[in-house]
């Protein structure tokens, strides 16, 4: 046992003022070989003092903007008085950019061995729990989590690092003795020992102490919600709520948990745990916390057990084996995942993803009623694999995307260990584990500890997990390459799609029987084994699908017979199944003016989980139009990974359509992408190349005969994008040629919040004609001040020839950019205009657009607008009412009503591009 640090606290609460009065010693102990002049201290506290420390920028990242528009009352702080040494003498200390970091120089060098003690005197703002569940609440009750200093790790070099919200504050075993004085309306709750309670006329003074913990944390709450469950293996005491579920029948659940934990891992060192909501909230069950409280798929008392046993298991494993929790996360994600499985293969064998709701007739024929509610890990980090989005297990913690953070690499680490049970059998994997709690718990431990443990206990190789699991994101794809019968044998190559090394498991199937399972050892490339052939029809790689394979569908192979996985029709999206080529239908409703409500089957192969290759195909019937319409499509995504060019994007589309009364057109596209991307997936800056060609065809109208009916346009995008809640950028460059004009143009959009809360939006546009042979009165290819013609057909218009009445009123920023209809509305030489806005009183923003619009034998204009932007939610629901333009004063002019423009956003696609940005 290393030596431990001993950190003393006396604090006091104020709740008048928020704050904690707190005068505090710590004895560090200098447990390294290395001679230390320096002491680093982590002020989580004070993460919470600005708009800029590292935790507001990662709410900011996250597309999370209640940290920045909050008051500076409900923001934490904390205010240093003094930092002295054992005899009281000042140290010299100082924070860097990294306001939460304390750097305390000493005064005499601090030997291996040796100790040093540091006295602090501070003061703690608590800041609201609304932005991190911890902290104090409208009842002015306190969670308090990281509310006292705490000395970083030094390993070689100082792991003192800033509060990013990943819940990664490292702290090795230390001893504590906290004396913490409150008005005596407060309960305390805490892990530590309580060794005594004073309680005087206003005040309680409560003295808590606990060897060889990693935190304190500490709940004061004036009516308690907790409740004490004893088990004769630890004390939980707890506030998870669930009115569902009796007293009785939680405490048998929380008894339950306990021992299969102790019988997994060993006995628990502590005799109390807390088992929090604010735990819970901060890391659900996904899935089970998505659905309204009145819904409820899965029987009385399941979720509750889920539920408590996350949280239990995580404090289990978190409290007593001290990883880096930024660095070797992924373990104590694995573990808790694992055993996660476990539990529920032990006790809910046959539970289902969808509970009862797999019973339902409509759900019922679906692949996903079918799935075992296990099922769901695999399937939730394939979703960021096949999105290309995937990070490795070792990325460190503050890196990884907010799903990967929260959902994808622990399940995708939990699947690692099920990988290994399977390879190693679940005996040598178990008894590692286990033996990895009863050795290092209580102790500095690292991955490399767990990797000498399981060599040990295998004679079969495992580097290739730690080499190619742990440390690498490419995912893992198996093909069967070949298979040649000979005599009463089977010879079958293997091939490894991917640049690692990793064991893969073989299978001989007749029907739905397993003839036999073998395990190939690691391959790097391609291998061939030979198998009998008795009985065998049909070869599987993975066929329990225990691997988290990347790609499933390539692994079957018929001994005889031309398909090697049958087609399957299913009605609806559905999450894929990979033993069949399957086929969706579904029904379609949509929506123009001209066609009016259309309906009709949308058949097409994507599945929950993306796939490279999506076909589309969605006959309709127009009601209004009276006539079959539609689209379809055909499109292959490659991506690559660890690339700056991450994915390019092929395809052919065709449409059919109404784009005025009784008037008709067809669209055939084929195009290109080209994406590009940092390394970093964090940061948000992209780059795409976009080549395509638009040919329409369009039935003539006779009352715009100077219109051309058939046209063919190539196009070239560059696009920039660096898309923040802070500073917003994107710039693209755009080139369009047909044989009767050739046009340029760029746009630029900028948006900054400040911290004052003033947000500025500002887009520029500027474009030209490199030739113009269009006839002089025709502005159909012409550039567009308010309304484009879109003759790309790229815009969701829903009444795209309407120059009045309420859907001539629709607006998309596009072109000029303008909100008023103004004279000349169109250029056929050049343009340029400026958008801007900014915020007036939270959604609402005063706007102003100018512009100079040239024509040819008309000269340049300038144009003007003002007016009123409610940004209900920016970008996809908003209303424009235009004060001030060339036309004078406009709420003045006649049918004002019809001058207010508004954007709509009806697209599902888009929509929940709204609430997947803070995720990915």
């Amino acid at each position: 046992m290393l030596a431990q640090h001993d950190i003393s606290i006396n604090a006091q609460l104020l709740p008048e003022t928020k704050e904690i009065n707190i005068s505090q010693q710590i004895v560090y102990a200098n447990t390294s070989k290395e001679v230390l002049t320096e002491i680093y201290l982590n002020d989580w506290a004070n993460s919470f003092s600005n708009k800029t420390t590292p935790l507001a920028k990662r709410f900011a990242e996250n597309y999370d903007s209640s940290f920045h528009f909050e008051k500076d009352k409900y923001r934490g702080k904390t205010t240093v008085f003094s930092i002295t040494n054992a005899s009281s003498k000042p140290l010299e200390w100082q924070r860097g950019d990294e306001v939460d970091i304390i750097k305390v120089i000493l005064d005499t060098p601090l030997q291996p061995g040796a100790e040093f003690t540091l006295k602090l005197l501070y003061k703690v703002k608590v800041p609201n729990d609304r932005f991190t569940r911890f902290g104090v609440n409208k009842n002015n009750d306190y969670k308090l989590q990281y509310w006292y200093m705490s000395p970083a790790v030094f390993n070689g070099q100082w792991q003192a690092y800033s509060n990013k919200n990943t819940e990664d504050l490292y702290l090795l075993p230390s001893n504590f003795l906290v004396t913490f004085k409150a008005p005596k309306q407060y309960s305390l709750v805490s892990e530590l020992d309580v060794v005594s309670e004073v309680i005087s006329e206003n005040d309680k003074i409560t003295t808590l102490s606990g060897e060889n913990r990693v935190q304190a944390v500490i709940y004061l709450e004036q009516v308690s919600n907790f409740e004490t469950i004893v088990t004769d293996k630890l004390e939980v005491i707890t506030n998870i709520p669930e009115e569902k579920v009796t007293p009785p029948i939680r405490a048998l659940v929380i008894d339950r948990i306990t021992h299969f934990l102790d019988d997994k891992l060993g006995p628990y060192p502590f005799e109390k745990m807390i088992s929090s909501e604010e735990e819970y909230r901060n890391s659900p069950v996904y899935g089970l916390n998505q659905l309204p409280d009145f819904i409820s798929p899965f029987p009385d008392g399941f979720e509750y057990d889920m539920e408590q046993l996350k949280t239990i298991t995580r404090n289990y494993i978190e409290n007593t084996l001290p990883l880096h929790p930024r660095n070797d996360y992924w373990l104590t994600g694995a573990i808790q995942i694992y055993l996660m499985m476990e539990y529920v293969d032990t006790h809910y064998p046959k539970m289902k993803i969808l509970g009862k709701l797999s019973d339902f007739w409509i759900i019922k024929w679906s692949h996903a009623s079918k799935l075992e509610f296990n099922d769901q890990y695999p399937l939730l980090y394939l979703n960021m694999a096949r999105n290309n989005l995937n990070q490795s297990l070792s990325t460190p913690k503050d890196s990884l995307v907010k799903f990967n953070k929260n959902i994808a690499n622990d399940y995708y680490a939990g699947d690692g260990l099920k990988y290994l049970s399977d390879y190693l059998g679940k005996e040598a994997l178990e008894k590692s584990i286990k033996q990895l709690y009863s050795e290092k718990k209580l102790k500095a431990v690292t991955t490399s500890d767990f990797e000498t443990i399981l060599s040990q206990n295998t004679d079969l190789p495992v580097d290739w997990f730690f080499e190619d699991f742990v440390n690498s994101e490419v995912t893992i794809d198996f093909k069967i390459n070949k298979v040649r019968k000979k005599g009463d044998s089977l010879e079958v190559t293997v091939k490894n799609l991917r640049n690692n090394t990793m064991p893969i498991s073989l299978y001989g199937l007749n029907k739905d029987q397993i003839i036999f399972k073998q395990w190939l050892p690691p391959i790097d490339s391609t291998t061939t084994v030979t198998v009998a052939a008795k009985d065998v029809r049909k070869l599987a790689l993975n066929y329990e699908e225990i691997i988290p394979e990347y790609n499933q569908r390539n692994n079957y192979k018929n001994v005889s017979g031309l398909l090697n996985r049958p087609v399957q029709f299913r009605l609806f999206q559905d999450v894929g199944d990979s033993k069949y080529n399957q086929l969706f239908v579904m029904p379609v409703f949509e929506y123009n003016l001209y066609d009016g409500f259309s309906l009709g089957p949308k058949l097409y192969n994507k599945t929950v989980l993306p796939k490279a290759f999506h076909y589309n195909l969605s006959p309709q019937y127009g009601f209004r139009s009276n006539t079959l319409i539609g689209s379809g499509s055909l499109i292959y995504t490659q991506q690559f990974q660890n690339n700056r060019l991450y994915a390019m994007r092929y395809g052919v589309a065709g449409s059919y359509f109404s784009y005025d009364k009784d008037l008709f057109y067809k669209r055939f596209t084929s195009f290109m992408t080209f994406a590009f991307r940092n390394k970093d997936l964090r940061d948000n800056e992209k780059e795409f190349i976009n080549l395509r060609s638009v040919n329409v065809y369009r039935d003539e109208n006779p009352e715009q005969p100077n219109e051309a009916p058939n046209y063919s346009v190539f196009n070239a995008q560059y696009v920039y994008s660096n898309r923040n809640l802070i500073n917003f950028f994107k710039g693209a460059a755009d080139y369009q040629i047909s044989d009767k004009f050739s046009k340029i143009s760029a746009t630029l959009e900028f948006r900054k919040l400040f911290l004052n809360n003033r947000q500025l939006n500002l887009r520029l546009f500027a474009g030209a004609f490199v030739f113009n042979d269009t006839r002089e009165n025709e502005d159909f290819f012409s550039f567009a001040l308010d309304r484009p013609t879109d003759y790309m057909l790229d815009y969701n218009y829903y009444g795209r020839s309407e120059d009045q009445g309420l859907f001539s009123q629709q607006l998309i920023i596009a072109e000029g950019g303008f909100k008023s209809q103004l004279e000349p509305a169109f250029a056929n030489s050049w343009i340029t205009t400026l958008n801007a806005s900014t915020n007036i009183w939270k959604w609402i923003f005063a706007y102003g657009d100018i512009g100079l619009v040239h024509n040819k034998n008309q000269g340049t204009t300038f144009v003007y607008d003002a007016g009123i932007r409610a940004s209900l939610v920016a970008d996809y629901f908003e209303l424009y009412f235009p004060i001030y333009s060339n036309l004078g004063f406009e709420p003045n002019l006649p049918h004002y009503d019809e001058k207010v423009r508004f954007i709509v956003t009806l697209d599902l696609k888009t929509l929940l591009g709204l609430f997947t940005r803070e995720w990915y």
